[in-house]
């Protein structure tokens, strides 16, 4: 596992662009405007670029690709065509799946289950469909939070675009591989979730 995901914050900013097909987003240390991670949709064919202008978007595939600025590999997020409900796979920087997502049905506020590789589930994403509140629970454990909201230095980096905050929490130690789907689910919520 790369030595950026032990961290417990980070900043995402979604790149935003005129008629853009691809999700671009880079994440930052929010406290010091570090760059730590560009995330990437680069391997979109043409017929998927000109579904996503259209009611379709969410069912397109993707396929996300996470580096540090100067280009080392940190992880990949993919998905296939979804005509109901996602199943996303997240891979490490040696192209190893390492776990993935399956998104509940009858969710209120879309949820997630995060499954490690043996497809056993770790944790649960869960969100309020009124706003941008989402909460990564084992149990009644907290182990990450992502909100449009912080109070930090930061705080000025934030504008109209999607761009919001990650914090993992101390349960998680560094090192554990639910750092990376923590990560992968982030582009998930976006991606899955919030571009209906």
């Amino acid at each position: 596992m790369h030595p950026v995901l032990n961290r417990n914050l980070y900043l995402v900013k979604e790149k935003v662009g005129m008629f853009k097909a691809a999700s671009n987003y880079d994440i930052f240390d929010p406290e010091t405007g570090e760059e730590l991670i560009h995330c990437r949709e680069e391997r979109l064919g043409m017929f998927t670029k000109m579904l996503r202008f259209t009611d379709y978007k969410t069912m397109t595939p993707f396929h996300v690709d996470l580096r540090t600025p100067s280009g080392e590999p940190i992880l990949s997020v993919q998905r296939g065509i979804s005509l109901f409900l996602s199943t996303v796979n997240v891979l490490d920087e040696n192209d190893v799946r390492i776990g993935g997502f399956k998104q509940k049905f009858f969710s209120v506020g879309g949820a997630f289950r995060v499954l490690g590789p043996d497809d056993r589930e770790l944790c649960q994403l869960k969100g309020k469909w009124t706003g941008w509140d989402f909460k990564f629970m084992s149990g009644n454990v907290e182990l990450a939070h992502v909100s449009k909201k912080w109070a930090g230095l930061g705080k000025e980096m934030f504008t109209s675009a999607d761009n919001y905050v990650l914090e993992i929490s101390d349960e998680v130690p560094t090192g554990n591989p639910l750092r990376q789907l923590i990560m992968g689910a982030v582009m998930c919520i976006d991606m899955v979730l919030k571009e209906r």
